[in-house]
């Protein structure tokens, strides 16, 4: 038994160190964490060092990962939102599966590949990985952008697809009467009704609740219990895992509980999806692609070069520019994680056999790995856009002691205090029209991307004592902190927090000074509404003084105790509940002699 638990956990040791090595490693070289994964995973693997000999089980449970990374997707998307993506869902998701599937399948059944076959393998294929693409995205903090959102849509129809795809498995399958199949798509749809009517009426009271408890490891379980229930709820119904954390998240994303929720389960997350794509490079069976390398290669390009020329005939069909439709082919080109499920069922169901199997999940796995590459490859060779800099000058040589990265409504005001009294400030925006307008009012601006090192560098960060990072999107301004604390560390930093979650993380992050955009002004304008309904002046500012010293206070206790911590230093206006009865009256104590007058001397 003990050395049983010391082979458990020199797997354990073994997995984080490899991840711990290889994925900085790998990011530093410019080929980003996922690849560095995938290969730690194929040395560690059953065909590499033999650390780990039974890779599907690690599969199973690193796949939580994905389960939590969608979750927290879906706390960014409002149902509003998510309703505004429809047509990219349903209309250019579904042509991106439709056109590429059948592309790929004709494909197949043209090299001889039986038809049923040729169809599973593509279909399979037709799926990207969720994993790799959205990581991709939130690595290059094109996540939020309409590109990034558009990539998320197709995604989402794609984990949409798979409830269809193992219905049709069933319908394949010999001896498999299309009843079944039938009353699988009807389960699915009762399990997306009941999921939604629990979702709606159910998670925020229930979380309202728990909140009373103010205590910090309850909210992480029920946050955690939420994601993982989510997703086996809808697995008993027949569809995806990643899809019902999705929805999840998309319940709560207007719920007062987000951030906190966002905050507990993110350190899993992190951890999960790294030792996710471990687990997929340890599933490469190597044995397979040393004895099958011809077939596989030619499957591996030929599945890669077909996808990529669908999905930007798809993208240019829709309107994309020919930029974003190249990037988009390059980004989805690859097979995912979906298809190891419909390729193990299409398997179970005999529909396709054991070597087509391990061929075709093969194939998927080496496009994963091979999608960093191809990533790498397609900027290179993407003529790099120059936006319109015509009369703006770039930073070269800038020595002044302060630099402000950001020159929008916030940066404006904030340096005005620093040239009032002759500090030698350098600014520096990304927008060229931003730096022209200024110029008029009297300001030198410099053209620069605050994200990267070598602007900092020619902007004076080196010697510059306090630098203030003012842009307005909070991702930015988190790249630009981590630069700055890791290359310039002499200087101050002081950041424009967009709201108080992203305050907490500037807070933990290290930085000096962190100030949340609306927080002041909104302060002010209440004193205003105060004086207004005819408080006098003074007692409105003893007012205001008391609500910043109570946010402050809040905020110290918030940094240790979560979101909720400090509740009780809030103004509410809800109602606050009695006691159910009454309670008893104490009898009225006998009234006391008056005591004696006291005399002098």
């Amino acid at each position: 038994m003990a050395a049983e638990a010391g082979v458990n956990l020199g797997q354990v040791v073994a997995v984080l160190g490899a991840g711990i090595v290889a994925g900085p490693l790998f990011k530093r070289l410019g080929f980003g964490s996922i690849l560095g994964y995938l290969v730690a995973g194929v040395i560690i693997g059953p065909f590499g060092l033999k650390v780990f000999r039974e890779p599907q089980t690690t599969l199973h449970v690193a796949e939580f990962g994905v389960i939590m990374f969608l979750f927290i997707i879906g706390l960014e998307m409002r149902p509003r939102r998510l309703w505004s993506m429809k047509k990219d869902i349903f209309g250019l998701g579904a042509a991106q599966v439709a056109g590429c599937g059948a592309l790929l399948t004709l494909a197949g059944a043209a090299v001889g590949i039986p038809p049923v076959v040729a169809f599973i393998g593509a279909m399979g294929f037709v799926l990207s990985s969720t994993a790799v693409i959205v990581q991709t995205l939130e690595e290059d903090g094109e996540i939020a952008t309409p590109a990034g959102q558009r990539a998320v849509a197709i995604l989402l129809m794609e984990d949409l697809m798979i409830v269809p795809l193992l219905a049709v498995v069933a319908l394949l399958a010999p001896a498999q009467s299309g009843e079944s199949a039938v009353q699988k798509v009807l389960i699915g749809l009762g399990a997306l009704v009941a999921f939604f009517i629990i979702g709606r009426f159910a998670l925020n009271p229930m979380f309202r609740l728990l909140s009373r408890a103010r205590a910090r490891e309850v909210m992480t379980a029920a946050a955690l219990a939420v994601v993982l229930g989510a997703a086996l709820f809808m697995q008993v119904g027949g569809l995806s895992m990643a899809m019902g954390a999705f929805l999840a998240g998309v319940l709560l994303s207007e719920s007062s509980y987000r951030h906190q929720l966002e905050a507990d389960i993110e350190p899993f997350r992190g951890i999960l999806l790294g030792l996710f794509f471990i687990a997929v490079g340890m599933s490469l069976d190597l044995a397979v692609v040393l004895s099958e390398w011809r077939v596989l290669g030619l499957i591996l390009v030929g599945l890669m070069a077909l996808k990529a020329f669908g999905i930007y005939l798809v993208a240019r069909l829709f309107k994309a520019r020919p930029r974003e439709a190249v990037q988009r082919a390059a980004l989805f080109a690859q097979g995912g994680e979906f298809a190891f499920v419909l390729y193990a069922a299409a398997t179970a169901a005999d529909v396709i056999d054991a070597r087509e199997n391990a061929v075709a999940t093969a194939a998927v796995i080496l496009s994963m790995v091979l999608t960093p590459v191809v990533l790498i490859g397609t900027r290179r060779l993407l003529p790099v856009i120059q936006p319109d800099i015509d009369g703006v000058e770039a930073p070269d040589g800038l020595q002044g002691s302060v630099l402000v990265i950001g020159f929008g409504r916030f940066g404006q005001v904030a340096s005005q205090s620093l040239l009032a009294r002759g500090v030698d400030v350098s600014l520096i925006d990304l927008d060229p029209e931003m730096v022209r307008d200024a110029a008029p009012f009297g300001f030198k601006v410099y053209y620069g991307d605050g994200t990267r090192l070598d602007i900092l560098r020619a902007s004076g960060a080196e010697s510059a004592r306090l630098i203030l990072v003012c842009v307005e999107n909070k991702d930015t301004a988190n790249r630009i902190v981590e630069l700055v604390k890791s290359e310039f560390p002499q200087a101050a930093l002081m950041v424009r927090a967009f709201d108080r979650g992203h305050a907490l993380d500037l807070v933990k992050a290290g930085v000096d000074v962190q100030l949340r955009e609306t927080f002041e002004s909104a302060l002010a304008f209440g004193g205003q509404a105060l004086k207004q309904l005819g408080l006098d002046p003074h007692e409105a500012a003893e007012t205001v003084a008391d609500i910043r010293q109570r946010d402050s206070d809040r905020f110290d206790l918030e940094i240790t105790g979560g979101i909720y911590a400090g509740v009780g230093l809030l103004h509410g206006n809800a109602p606050v509940p009695g006691p159910l009865f009454n309670p008893r009256r104490a009898p009225k104590p006998a009234a006391e002699p008056d005591p004696a007058p006291a005399t002098s001397g």
